[in-house]
């Protein structure tokens, strides 16, 4: 799913990505990032408190909110860019199940 062609791989830059410091491809949306690498959750959903995943990626549904660098934004509206830090919130208070 969203795998990029071998011989056309984008270049990469470091992120942090929950505590983690992963490589994201540059020219994408972190969203479609995160897809690339295979990370499907984008958030734990605050209603039915299960992950959720971008339907959309245009934004227009708000599934994809994550906290990228201190704010709330939507991942399909926001490229990627060296050094981000990228917090989805799963294992914590913020709508994680326990």
């Amino acid at each position: 799913m969203f795998n990029t062609d071998s011989a056309d791989r984008p270049d990469t830059v470091a992120v942090t990505l929950d505590g983690k410091s992963v490589a994201l491809p540059t020219g994408m949306t972190v969203a479609a990032a995160l897809f690339s690498i295979g990370e499907t959750i984008s958030r734990i959903s605050p209603s039915s408190h299960k992950p959720c995943s971008p339907h959309c990626l245009m934004g227009v549904c708000f599934e994809c909110m994550m906290e990228i660098d201190g704010v709330q934004r939507q991942a399909c509206m926001t490229e990627v860019q060296a050094d981000m830090v990228i917090d989805r919130h799963l294992n914590d208070d913020k709508g994680a199940v326990s």
